[in-house]
């Protein structure tokens, strides 16, 4: 107990940075449930939180932490709870066909490269509007010459298919249930039907005024710039990306340069830092001003407030609200005379995004964000403490950008490669050939073109911000060219990334040399990345699509239809290949898994009317519900499907054993399922 006592007085100074990190755990211990916590046990947990915080001296200097850090990770799951409650909104529980009008509120691209639009205050038929959700999302398929071009605010209509959104395409799975209810869109769906224009956009509207600001500039944007350099200018300063091509989008992500298409802790620290330079410039040419005011505060507020533009004109998404707190607390930071840049800034830039959006713990930008920027203040803070030279003055800024894409490239690999299943080789590479042009010429030329603008002039300084796009392109088209540029890996287990986060935090947090017990739980959770297993048979939630693993890899039951699902199962076993060449790999009549098990999938309403039972050791999956027949095997039709969600088929020791998505994500408010 006294060796305990002396280890954690030892940490005091040091413990405000812990705080995020105990609410994190409360937050996920939120989203692990498999069932939605009661009223009065949130009630319970609350009251224990606030009791913890109000009798935590009595525990002593040296054990009072404890209790602060309990009712942090209780609170962290009170959040997550009001948040979720908070956000409720209908969800279609049907398939629905027919009329579909509501208001433009956002306009994108799908997957697939179609136009896809947003509505709100949605009305369809035969619908109720207490059933009726709080949002659709409508690709536009097909012919749409005829349509009219969607524009925020204009009240539209169209004939659509809608469906509620989907879940895991595979137990453990990206849960898009899960991320269409914090966002409350409440169906998803497609229409190949003209848009038509039922009424025109409302003008005094407060709400949509920066949305036609951006769609404004955008427009502006890719009048000077066409082609994929307008895109890419489209998107590093209105956040929306519907005018970049697909195969440049390919090339960025093949090269670990996608991050520059998010408007992210990058673009808002280049940007507010080339500003807080200039005025600081712009302050010092006038000495008698210079003076007499703090110039360097006023800089920082002059930054402040051109953040606070950029935040409106990006769209205000989750990823840009997250760089502006964190580049708000350091401007806020220097004008209260503290350093601006130190984990305890951090810390509170996380802190205040986790209370406003717990379900962005969740996401790949707030990990690979809040990583990166925990890595880079970490080891420049260590070197400042320990006096290590970066070499002469001539050499600092470029050792500086050597050492910072090389640890915020480790520090957020790992993260990315779980969720994306890639790992870009060369993307070093690309980055430090990228990234200073980001900062030394698109951000500089993009304040330039805003200065400019009234005059008529902005053309100017767009189009010195397209030579940088450009080589940034061409940099990316290179590197993803290169022979093995791009490898992937299978997905990680669900501990797999905690472990290694607690353990990288405890590395860069914890004081004196206990520091080092980090290591421990990172490579723990490396080894248990290496030797997970993955299904050795896959089943889609609407029988739509068979899986099964085989000697070559996975054997894919249809090289046609259900594109996503195959996708995202192919780069979940770390494969590098299309669905056709999958589907070759299907043994005909049926595919056997280990032990005997036998699986037949049934594809369209030919293959279901014969279908007049099977034996034991069968398992069969058919895409249409199947008529009531004598079997002793197990089936697995779209009615049964949906009450478990995918499938995912594991062989052990014991036998064959099936788990669903159900079995993993439980019960919780944003999964409809049917009653057992």
């Amino acid at each position: 107990m006294t060796w305990l006592r002396t280890v954690l007085l030892q940490q005091r100074g040091s413990l405000f940075e812990w705080v995020p990190i105990c609410l994190a755990i409360g937050i996920g211990w939120y989203f692990l449930l498999r069932f939605e916590p009661s009223s009065f046990f949130l009630i319970c947990t609350g009251l224990a939180a606030v009791s913890l915080l109000a009798s935590h001296r009595l525990l002593g200097e040296a054990f009072a932490p404890i209790a602060i850090a309990t009712a942090l990770v209780a609170t962290g799951f009170v959040l997550a709870a009001y948040r979720a409650h908070d956000v409720a909104s209908p969800v279609l529980g049907w398939r629905y066909y027919g009329p579909v009008e509501g208001r433009v509120v956002n306009i994108d691209r799908s997957g697939s490269d179609a136009l896809r639009i947003t509505l709100d205050r949605v009305i369809m038929e035969r619908t109720s509007p207490h059933r009726t959700p709080e949002r659709v999302r409508i690709s536009l398929h097909g012919d749409q010459t005829h349509s009219i071009t969607p524009t925020p605010g204009l009240r539209v209509m169209t004939t659509a298919h809608v469906s509620p959104p989907g879940g895991p395409v595979e137990p453990g799975g990206f849960d898009f249930q899960r991320h269409a209810w914090f966002g409350q869109l409440g169906g998803v769906g497609y229409s190949r039907v003209p848009l038509l224009a039922i009424e025109p956009a409302d003008k005094g509207d407060p709400g949509l005024l920066v949305f036609r600001v951006r769609m404004a500039v955008a427009a502006r944007m890719l009048e000077v710039l066409p082609g994929d350099v307008g895109g890419f200018a489209v998107a590093v300063t209105t956040g929306a990306r519907s005018a970049i091509s697909q195969e440049a989008l390919a090339d960025l992500r093949a090269s670990n340069l996608a991050h520059l298409l998010a408007i992210s802790g990058l673009h808002m620290g280049l940007l507010t830092g080339f500003v807080f330079a200039l005025l600081r410039l712009i302050i010092a040419l006038i000495p008698p001003f210079a003076l007499r005011v703090p110039a360097r505060k006023l800089a920082a507020g002059g930054a402040l407030i051109v953040a606070s533009g950029y935040l409106a004109l990006s769209g205000g998404n989750v990823a840009t609200e997250r760089a502006f707190i964190m580049v708000a607390v350091a401007l806020t930071a220097l004008m209260l005379d503290r350093r601006a840049i130190s984990l305890r800034a951090v810390a509170i830039a996380a802190t205040i995004v986790l209370f406003l959006r717990p379900e962005a713990l969740l996401g790949p930008g707030f990990q690979m964000s809040f990583a990166a920027t925990t890595a880079l203040v970490a080891v420049f803070g260590y070197m400042r403490d320990h006096r290590i030279s970066m070499g002469p003055n001539w050499a600092k800024p470029v050792v500086a950008v050597l050492i910072s894409s090389g640890v915020a490239g480790l520090a957020t690999a790992p993260i990315g490669a779980a969720h994306f299943n890639a790992i870009s080789h060369y993307g070093l590479l690309a980055n430090l050939t990228s990234v200073p042009m980001m900062g030394m010429v698109v951000i500089p030329a993009a304040v330039l073109a805003l200065c400019l603008a009234p005059f008529g002039l902005d053309w100017l300084g767009l189009w010195i911000m397209g030579l940088g796009l450009r080589w940034i392109l061409e940099v990316g088209g290179f590197v993803a060219n290169l022979d093995g540029a791009r490898s992937f890996v299978a997905g990680p287990g669900v501990a797999v990334l905690p472990m290694m986060s607690l353990g990288f935090l405890w590395l860069c947090l914890w004081q004196g040399r206990t520091r080092l017990a980090g290591i421990a739980p990172v490579l723990v959770a490396f080894w248990m990345w290496h030797v997970a297993d993955r299904p050795v048979g896959l089943i889609a939630e609407n029988g739509a699509l068979v899986g099964v693993m085989t000697d070559q890899g996975r054997a894919l039951s249809k090289s046609k239809g259900a594109g996503f699902v195959a996708q995202n199962w192919l780069e979940n076993d770390g494969e590098a290949t299309d669905q056709i060449t999958a589907a070759s790999r299907w043994p005909t009549g049926g595919a056997a898994l280990p032990g005997g098990v036998e699986v037949t999938h049934l594809s369209g309403k030919k293959a279901v009317a014969a279908f007049d039972g099977c034996g034991e050791g069968q398992i069969i999956v058919a895409n249409q519900d199947l008529p009531t027949v004598k079997a002793d095997c197990l089936i697995l039709d779209p009615q049964r499907l949906r009450d478990t969600g995918a499938v995912a088929i594991f062989m052990r020791d014991s036998g064959v054993e099936l788990t669903s998505v159900r079995d993993v994500t439980g019960d919780r408010l944003w999964t409809p399922w049917a009653k057992r």
